[in-house]
């Protein structure tokens, strides 16, 4: 286990348990190498046969990052992500600063971790790299669930593969619905039905020098304007640069990663500043999620069966937390899980989880509005911004980006 400074260990005590893990995204990936620290043994079952993502970066605030550095990853952290010193914050239509907050050296003294940008997809690798190297976990790939059969000793799962032509089944101890925001999991706990939100995000990635020169610093840039904003970063070393734009959207999705024309989003920016409209028009296409909600789920975790990340809780991307608090659920379930009483792990995991999501849910969705304001309360959020600076503004998230297991 790694003795970085900066990072969460995880304990190491082995005890034996077998989990299964349903999703090998971000959060079912950083879960396996919890529990397999924690001494347990682990299987990731995942529907999809190989591992792609393309066109999405991702934050990891100093909440998620000292988990990862907790668990060894500190050093492929360093390699892979971008370490911006600020968030420079502007008005969509005429380009104005209007504030900022303060990230890199200032963050990371307060908080003993880095606040980190990175590839979706050099996160899932390097994950999956140090997946790979644990002999304690075991990948299952291609199969997806079809059952799930609770008794008072034991979970089984009946899982199909080759697009059904073969059923099997596994028994654990726990399993572990870390299935994403349509999880099959989720209906265990309860029949809340996701809700449109009414908004779109578009993704794009590009060449650093595709970017206009005054948006090829290091820093993340934040363009608010009414009912849409723009956020963008450097990330994979500075060469690429991360676009996500969010827009009104008048019917919602079910697909994730729906191709959308440039064309149609930059006609939903025709007041943007020039600088703006100019990174708006360099991806040659863009990736189209529609944004969706739902509570968190109550509980989060019973009997012998718990969920983690977007499964459990769906967050809106106005706080870019929702890679972070899947990272901080598997190490919470880490720490909590005890093999002599299962049931009991689950209710205090539920415990510890709970108020913790539904509040950065909700701060989340505050966000959404502040973002999106008109003009009055967009007066009112820009006299706030500027009267805190950008430490100020930093230090209203002590309380998100403070937190450890």
């Amino acid at each position: 286990m790694s003795d970085d400074s900066h990072g969460v260990r995880i304990p190491s005590v082995r005890t034996g348990l077998s989990v299964a893990i349903v999703g090998a995204g971000i959060g079912g990936l950083t879960a396996a190498l919890a529990l397999d620290a924690a001494g347990h043994e682990v299987t990731l079952v995942e529907r999809r046969t190989g591992f792609s993502e393309v066109g999405a970066g991702l934050q990891l605030s100093p909440n998620a990052s000292r988990v990862l550095i907790g668990l060894g990853l500190g050093a492929a952290l360093r390699r892979a992500a971008s370490e911006p010193p600020r968030v420079v914050v502007r008005a969509l239509g005429t380009g104005r600063e209007i504030g900022g907050v303060e990230l890199g050296a200032d963050l990371r003294s307060r908080h003993g971790a880095p606040y980190y940008v990175i590839h979706r997809a050099d996160l899932q690798t390097l994950l999956l790299d140090a997946v790979r190297s644990r002999p304690g976990i075991r990948l299952l790939m291609g199969r997806d669930v079809r059952g799930l059969a609770e008794s008072a000793s034991s979970v089984e799962l009946t899982l199909e593969s080759g697009q059904g032509s073969k059923t099997d089944t596994l028994a654990v101890d726990l399993v572990v619905g870390a299935d994403g925001v349509r999880s099959t999991l989720r209906g265990h706990f309860d029949g809340k039905p996701l809700r449109s939100c009414g908004e779109a995000a578009w993704r794009a990635t590009i060449p650093i020098d595709s970017a206009p020169p005054e948006l090829q610093g290091d820093e993340t840039g934040l363009w608010l304007g009414r009912r849409r904003h723009v956020v963008h970063y450097p990330i994979q070393g500075g060469r690429s640069i991360n676009i996500v734009a969010v827009v009104p959207e008048r019917i919602g999705s079910e697909g994730w990663g729906q191709l959308g024309e440039s064309a149609v989003l930059r006609a939903q920016f025709p007041d943007a500043t020039p600088v703006l409209a100019e990174l708006l028009t360099a991806p040659d296409s863009w990736l189209v999620w529609s944004l969706v909600d739902r509570p968190t789920a109550r509980p989060m975790a019973r009997g012998r069966v718990a969920l983690l990340g977007d499964a459990a809780h769906p967050v809106l991307p106005f706080l870019a937390q929702g890679a972070a608090l899947a990272i901080e659920d598997a190490a919470v379930l880490a720490v909590t899980l005890r093999a002599d009483d299962v049931a009991g792990s689950m209710v205090a995991y539920a415990k510890r989880r709970v108020p913790r999501t539904k509040r950065v849910q909700a701060a989340a969705r505050g966000n959404g509005r502040t973002y999106h304001a008109g003009a009055l309360l967009g007066f009112a959020r820009n006299t706030v911004m500027r009267r805190l600076g950008p430490t100020g503004m930093g230090r209203r998230y002590d309380w998100l980006y403070g937190w450890a297991p």
